[in-house]
């Protein structure tokens, strides 16, 4: 006897995938930045040192006098060369005025007013540098600085991004089947 028989043939389905990738950019531009630094308020303000110095001993020392000083001096030398003149002329009367003791007065007097006296020396003598009379009193310098912020302005740029998103694309590539056959 002959046992009927199922033959059962399959075909599996196979399923095909497209792939496309996603594309994704991403750009960051730099920072806009500005920048600025104004200068300091610089303010200075001075006071002049001042340099005093005497040198009124020392020059009278050296015969360089003022013109006060050397009038004072004129005025005193005159009058005592003019109480000096009273007296020689004086003096002279009076050896006149004996003529009669005998003698020679007169040439005497041409002799004693004829001869000139000797001349000084040319030598001269710096004066004393210790008479010197100085004084200083130092200036003085405020300096005062007032700093500036700098001026910064930064702008901050967005990043640059694309996305292009990917596909999938499914296809049948083998569609499943099944054949059943009977043999008996």
């Amino acid at each position: 006897m002959t046992v009927p028989q199922i033959q059962v043939q399959t075909t599996p389905g196979k399923l095909g995938l497209t792939i496309d990738k996603p594309v994704q950019q991403i750009e960051q531009p730099k920072a806009t930045m500005e920048q600025q630094q104004p200068a300091a308020i610089l303010e200075i303000s001075t006071t002049p040192s001042q340099l005093s110095i005497d040198t009124t001993a020392v020059r009278e020392d050296i015969d360089q006098k003022s013109s006060f000083r050397r009038t004072e001096e004129y005025a005193q030398l005159g009058r005592q060369a003019a109480m000096d003149g009273v007296g020689r002329r004086a003096s002279e009367g009076q050896q006149l005025l004996k003529i009669e003791n005998g003698g020679n007065v007169i040439a005497d007097l041409a002799k004693q007013n004829g001869t000139p006296p000797p001349a000084p020396l040319g030598i001269r003598f710096i004066g004393d540098r210790s008479k010197i009379q100085m004084s200083f009193t130092p200036g003085k310098a405020n300096i005062h600085a007032t700093p500036q912020k700098p001026i910064l302005n930064v702008q901050v740029n967005k990043p640059i991004h694309t996305y292009t998103p990917g596909k999938v694309t499914a296809n049948m590539e083998q569609y499943p089947s099944i054949q059943i056959d009977w043999k008996g």
